[in-house]
C-alpha cells in the first residue's frame, strides 16, 4: 500500500530523507521518474540521499505502476515520490491502494515560461499542463489530495485551492 506519494521537484532530499521517511514509517521508498530511472549519475544521487535501512527502488512511472500493483508488495508500507503533478495523476489513476497525494514541492525547475505558471500553494508553481493533472488529482474521489511541505505544517486541500482559481 501506498502510504503517501509526495510530489517534489527536488525527489529525495533532507526534507524527505530525514522527516517524511521518519513521519510516515515506510521502510520502502519508490522514486517513479523517468528520467532518473534512465540515469545512472541520478541513481546514484538518490541512493547517497537515503536513510540507512531504507529500501530504495527508481523506476520509471510505469514500471513503478506495475510494482505499486504488485500482489506481493500488498501488505508493504510505501512511500513514492515522483517529481511532477502529471505523475502522480497517472499513478493515481492506476493504483488504487494509496492513502494519500502530498503536493508539496512542483514546478520550480521545470522548463517551461515562468509566466505561463499558476501558484496554487507557496511552493507549487504549475503550467497549465501540470494545472490541469492538479484537477483530474483532485476529481478522484478514492484519494485524499492536499500540500503540506513538512509534517509540522496544516494541511491544505487541493480540491479547494484550485476551487479559488476558479
Amino acid at each position: 500500500m501506498i502510504s503517501q506519494i509526495r510530489v517534489d521537484d527536488r525527489l529525495i532530499h533532507g526534507q524527505v530523507a530525514v522527516v517524511w521517511t521518519k513521519e510516515l514509517n515506510a521502510p520502502l521508498l519508490v522514486v517513479a521518474n523517468d528520467e532518473a530511472a534512465k540515469s545512472d549519475v541520478m541513481q546514484m544521487t538518490l541512493k547517497m540521499a537515503v536513510p540507512n535501512g531504507m529500501k530504495l527502488l527508481i523506476r520509471s512511472v510505469d514500471d513503478a505502476i506495475r510494482v505499486f500493483n504488485d500482489p506481493r508488495g500488498k501488505d508493504k508500507r510505501i512511500f513514492a515520490i515522483v517529481n511532477c503533478v502529471s505523475d502522480a495523476t497517472k499513478i493515481a489513476k492506476n493504483v488504487q491502494d494509496i492513502e494519500t497525494v502530498n503536493v508539496a514541492n512542483a514546478g520550480r525547475f521545470d522548463k517551461s515560461d515562468p509566466k505561463s505558471k499558476t501558484a496554487l500553494f507557496h511552493s507549487v508553481l504549475l503550467n497549465p499542463q501540470e494545472l490541469e493533472a492538479a484537477r483530474e488529482l483532485a476529481a478522484l474521489p478514492h484519494i485524499k489530495s492536499y500540500n503540506q511541505v513538512l509534517p509540522t505544517n496544516p494541511q491544505l486541500d487541493l480540491k479547494e485551492a484550485l476551487a479559488k482559481l476558479g
